[in-house]
């Protein structure tokens, strides 16, 4: 019985499911994958319409030199290879679609897969669609809405079939990182408050998360870890913080958080 395979441009991805679930595009700095959701959803998306089992998820991303902590978080997920193009210095994302069209056209022809899900828009991608399909192996081409403006018609036209995800679909994988104000807020006079106040602006929705994946070593995710550094510096006068004072504001953060935790479920 054949298998099928999975194949994601991440630069449609992100582009596209921000536009969906936050209505405009964000930068990736902005972005939080949750890596284990999307691929069971992609597995679970691949199974179910093709009635095959998965062989793998392809996922093409771009990089400026060494892959970035999702990457790396990918790829280290069973069934996950991450194929890496290159970021040039206008932020564009280079030599995606030939690894996509590499990789698609080389399994087709060792009978690799039976059939395929292509989750991209780029026009260049046809010309590995009907490669593909020479090859007897019916390609899949999935979208977010607007399927029909988002990705290329010619490509829509050369897929077996075509399909869309909507909010509903990208919301449980995808989330929008807080930012926070450079200058110190007035309310802040100690690292305590520092702790504090990143908690209090963390979104209901991913307290659970933070305190389920903090571990023994009180592992906070990087982005606040940053903005609790950043502040604890600026309040304490200090260019680095010390072990001890590093303690202190985790602390205050994670109280915070469990308190919060308790009060909103």
């Amino acid at each position: 019985m054949g298998r099928v395979a999975v194949f994601v441009d991440a630069g449609y991805f992100f582009a596209q499911g921000s536009k969906e679930v936050f209505h405009k595009k964000l930068p990736r700095s902005r972005l939080r994958l949750d890596s284990l959701t999307v691929t069971a959803k992609l597995k679970k998306f691949a199974e179910d319409n093709t009635g095959l089992e998965l062989l793998r998820i392809y996922w093409y991303d771009g990089t400026k030199g060494r892959p970035t902590q999702q990457q790396i978080e990918l790829a280290q997920l069973p069934n996950v290879k991450v194929r890496l193009g290159f970021v040039n210095s206008f932020k564009q994302q280079k030599g995606v679609d030939s690894l996509i069209v590499t990789d698609m056209v080389t399994l087709a022809q060792n009978g690799a897969m039976a059939s395929c899900i292509l989750l991209a828009g780029d026009e260049d991608l046809r010309v590995g669609v009907q490669l593909t399909q020479m090859q007897g192996v019916r390609v899949h081409l999935l979208g977010i809405r607007p399927a029909e403006a988002s990705q290329s018609n010619l490509l829509r036209q050369e897929a077996d079939t075509t399909h869309e995800w909507i909010s509903s679909d990208v919301k449980p994988f995808l989330s929008r990182i807080q930012t926070f104000p450079k200058k110190l807020p007035a309310t802040i006079i100690s690292l305590t408050d520092v702790g504090a106040e990143v908690a209090n602006r963390i979104p209901k929705n991913e307290i659970l998360d933070i305190l389920k994946n903090l571990g023994s070593d009180q592992r906070v995710p990087p982005e606040y870890f940053g903005q609790l550094m950043y502040w604890g510096r600026l309040v304490t006068a200090k260019n680095v913080l010390d072990g001890s004072r590093k303690k202190e504001v985790i602390d205050a953060f994670i109280s915070r958080l469990k308190a919060r935790k308790s009060r909103e479920s």
